[in-house]
């Protein structure tokens, strides 16, 4: 076999083994996704994890990340109002006002010291 052919061949072989670890990968894939939970109990699997912690710094850490993608997702979602919709909130708010329907921002701070 001449230098020429050796390197033919060695060039098919890693062709083929190429094919072999891209159908592998594929193969892969399949079978995670497969395996993928539903939501709900991917959140169930989750909690439990983490009430096995025991690292204070993971816990603060999931904490932190938990409030950041939650504010990122409602600043996302985030949609102003309409002029038509500012509007219909203020007249909305002067019609509790004239009937009544106020509370002192005292007497809230009393109702929300009694929740706890």
């Amino acid at each position: 076999m001449t230098l020429r052919d050796k390197r033919l061949v060695g060039n098919k072989l890693k062709k083929q083994s190429l094919t072999i670890n891209t159908t592998e990968i594929n193969n892969f894939i399949y079978l995670i996704k497969r395996q993928i939970m539903d939501l709900e109990t991917r959140k169930i699997s989750f909690v439990q994890e983490f009430l096995r912690l025991q690292n204070e710094e993971i816990v603060s850490g999931l904490e932190k990340l938990l409030r950041k993608r939650k504010a990122e997702l409602i600043e996302k979602n985030f949609k102003p109002l309409t002029m038509e919709q500012y509007n219909a909130e203020i007249d909305k708010a002067m019609e509790d006002s004239q009937n009544g329907r106020m509370i002192k921002a005292t007497d809230l701070k009393v109702k929300i010291q009694k929740w706890n």
